[in-house]
């Protein structure tokens, strides 16, 4: 989110992700991609740059969460076609659905 500040002083936020276009005509407006527009306080160069800084903060921490990670492998847990492959044979065995009658 980057935070905006309304016409009136009130800050709120907003998902960069959403933003179409920001115009500036004399005040700046914030066009979403559902139509939605908001006037803001701020210059459309100070938008753009938050919009920047924000981008730049999502790549550099998932950069630092990819560069910390250890990954491991899965095994594949698909089951084998053949029972006598398996081993074991299944973990559990099936249940019936109902009683039998005697």
């Amino acid at each position: 989110m980057i935070v905006v500040t309304r016409l009136t002083g009130e800050k709120f936020g907003i998902n960069p992700d959403l933003i179409q276009r920001v115009d500036s005509a004399p005040d700046t407006i914030v066009t979403l991609i559902d139509g939605t527009k908001y006037i803001v306080a701020e210059p459309m160069a100070e938008i753009i740059a938050r919009i920047n800084e924000r981008s730049a903060q999502v790549l550099a921490r998932s950069q630092e969460l990819r560069s910390t990670a250890v990954l491991t492998a899965v095994p594949d847990l698909a089951e084998p076609e053949d029972d006598e492959q398996a081993g074991d044979g299944p973990l559990v065995q099936p249940l019936p659905l109902r009683p039998r009658s005697v």
